[in-house]
């Protein structure tokens, strides 16, 4: 399984932007799609996730700000980030989790940059 991030960038503070996951290889029917964020030195932390089922979760942080959705045909992972803030800069990663045996494959990465 392959994980390609696109998307980022930078962008001012209040500004929008949209990156994707495209997934593609050997991808099971049922598996869940999130977004991480990692600043150096820092652990990576979940921003948002959506089951196989449509199902979504946000971190506090970014609730009512960001979107996360999929299109299950693509294998295909959006977040629709609004409102930026400086303190969403951080490199976000794509995860894919398999629901049958919890594993998980990652993608390299994509900065993003809020400028104030």
């Amino acid at each position: 399984v392959q994980l390609v991030e696109s998307g980022g960038g930078l962008v001012q503070a209040g500004g929008s932007k949209r990156l994707s996951c495209a997934a593609s290889g050997s991808i099971f029917r049922t598996h869940d799609m999130a977004w991480y964020r990692q600043v150096p030195g820092k652990q990576r932390d979940l921003v948002a996730a959506i089951t196989s089922g449509g199902t979504t979760n946000y971190a506090d942080s970014v609730k009512g700000r960001f979107t996360i959705s999929r299109d299950n045909p693509k294998n295909t992972v959006y977040l629709q980030m609004n409102s930026l803030k400086p303190e969403d800069t951080a490199v976000y990663y794509c995860k894919l989790t398999y629901v049958s045996n919890g594993l998980g494959y990652w993608g390299q990465g994509t900065q993003v940059t809020v400028s104030s």
